[in-house]
């Protein structure tokens, strides 16, 4: 390799480099002079779990760790919550000191989205596993001041422990709130049903299940009574079958009364007469004996006849006879009779109704009360549910549930942490050398022609006795010096001009820079 040639064609080309490394070096520079100056504040958050065992007192809340910090950055990171904390903060009280127009809400909205990072860490491969796991979450914010950053770092911090409480306790009243209103539901519910299932049996009182057995014995005690009530009127309807058949036999109507029909004065007057007859057949009609019966049956007589004329007289106020008064006294029993036959015969229809409609109130009354029961389960659940809300409430409410604690405030960094100004100014310079060397090695590539003798027996295959190299004249070194420099101060003077024009007319550089970087982010 011919080193000395190729540093030749370097040096024929040298302006070019220095060219490159110039406006590399200076762009490298200027970029890392009018980069903003970014401070980053940080603080650190820990996710405690619940403080009472759920074994003893659980927490209606429910929410994971990681799904509630999402919730939660989701919800400080709204356009109304970022806008109100950028007008109380200042946070770009330097643009109205730099003259600058004042961002519209939601330029500010995303520009405070990009400025603030929230990250979450923990060892999801042990979470995954079941192992304990405790949840880290870095708030950071960055700001062209230590103090802005640190404040607006610590007012996030803040937003993020009262959303998380307000989450917390909002959800923890909500279900509660749900529980009561499902109890007072269900209890007027339980109400309505155990109406209706009264009102069913009021209106059904003489035919409900838990009454058929004594129904059934009642209606076998009244046919029982029944039976007994015709038996008994047979046997009066008999007896004056009998009566009437002897009445209209017997000659006499008054003297021929039966036995059993007589009553206790005729009885003995009948027994006087009988005894008068025998005495006759053995006394003369002239016998002390004979006369005394004689008087006592006179006197009975009397007695008998005064007890007819009373008793013998009937609803027209004629004189009835005894056989017509035992008569009447046969009928009326019998129509008594037929009275309490038709009665209970009523009593055992309406039994025998109400038994038959039984098994269909049996089912009725089972559909609804088996609705009660199925309503009355669900208020003893809602109302266990109920106490386990009220309980998880009140942790939520005393903060012994799930918390997000701070272990580390945000405090105003010494150094900013944005940007590496050396870093950026020697990447320039590195970055122009690198493309200094290419576009010089990319011009000798591209440039065909003769330069060594060992080009002229590569091309035309001869061998030459010698090579003269060409000369300048010191005058044209001077010109080709003059137009390379002239050149490079020209397109460095253009380039600064244009810079400063920019700077000046249109948008400042850092801001230009600043606003490049992010949308690269």
């Amino acid at each position: 390799m011919d080193l000395r040639f190729y540093l030749s064609l370097f040096l024929r080309r040298l302006h070019w480099f220095v060219l490159i490394v110039a406006i590399c070096s200076a762009a490298g520079i200027m970029i890392a002079r009018v980069m903003p100056t970014v401070y980053r504040a940080e603080a650190r958050l820990l996710v405690e779990s619940e403080q009472i065992p759920d074994a003893l007192a659980a927490s209606t809340v429910q929410t994971q760790a990681t799904e509630q910090l999402q919730i939660i950055q989701q919800r400080i990171l709204t356009r109304d919550i970022l806008v109100e904390m950028s007008n109380r903060l200042n946070i770009y009280a330097d643009r109205k000191a730099k003259g600058q127009q004042p961002l519209e809400s939601e330029d500010i909205v995303a520009d405070l989205r990009n400025r603030l990072i929230i990250r979450t860490s923990g060892n999801a491969a042990a979470a995954r596993r079941g192992d304990a796991q405790a949840t880290i979450v870095t708030v950071s914010f960055e700001a062209p001041t230590s103090q802005m950053a640190a404040s607006v770092t610590n007012e996030i911090v803040t937003l993020i422990l009262r959303e998380d409480v307000s989450m917390r306790t909002s959800v923890a009243r909500q279900t509660l709130e749900f529980f009561e209103q499902e109890v007072q539901r269900l209890d007027n519910e339980l109400a309505q049903r155990g109406a209706a299932i009264l009102a069913f049996k009021e209106q059904n009182l003489a035919a409900l299940p838990d009454s058929l057995e004594f129904r059934r014995s009642k209606q076998s005690a009244m046919q029982e009574r029944l039976v007994q009530i015709e038996r008994v009127e047979a046997e009066l309807l008999d007896r004056r079958e009998r009566m009437v058949r002897l009445h209209d036999a017997a000659s006499d109507a008054n003297d021929v009364i039966p036995v059993r029909d007589r009553t206790p004065e005729q009885a003995h007057l009948q027994s006087l007469r009988d005894e008068r007859a025998r005495a006759l057949a053995l006394l003369s009609p002239e016998n002390p004996k004979i006369k005394l019966l004689d008087a006592q049956i006179v006197a009975v007589e009397n007695i008998v006849a005064t007890q007819i004329a009373g008793s013998n007289v009937g609803d027209d106020g004629q004189r009835l006879s005894a056989y017509d008064i035992q008569l009447a006294d046969l009928d009326g029993q019998i129509a008594y009779l037929d009275e309490q036959k038709a009665l209970i015969q009523t009593q055992i229809d309406q039994l025998t109704r109400s038994i038959e409609a039984t098994p269909g109130n049996e089912i009725a009354l089972d559909v609804l009360q088996r609705d009660y029961d199925a309503v009355q389960a669900q208020y003893n659940q809602a109302v266990g549910a109920r106490a386990k809300a009220a309980t998880g409430d009140t942790i939520e409410a005393l903060s012994k549930g799930q918390r997000i604690s701070v272990i580390e405030q945000a405090i105003a960094p010494r150094d900013p942490a944005e940007p590496n100004r050396p870093m950026i100014a020697a990447s320039g310079v590195g970055g122009g050398l690198a493309l200094g060397v290419g576009f010089v090695v990319l011009l000798e590539l591209l440039t065909a022609g003769i330069r060594r003798p060992i080009d002229l027996t590569k091309g035309l295959g001869i061998t030459p006795f010698a090579t003269l190299p060409y000369l300048r004249s010191r005058r044209e070194i001077i010109k080709r010096r003059f137009i390379v420099w002239g050149g490079l101060v020209f397109v460095l003077a253009v380039i600064a001009g244009m810079l400063w024009v920019v700077h000046t007319q249109y948008v400042p550089l850092d801001l230009l820079v600043e606003q490049t970087i992010r949308r690269f982010r």
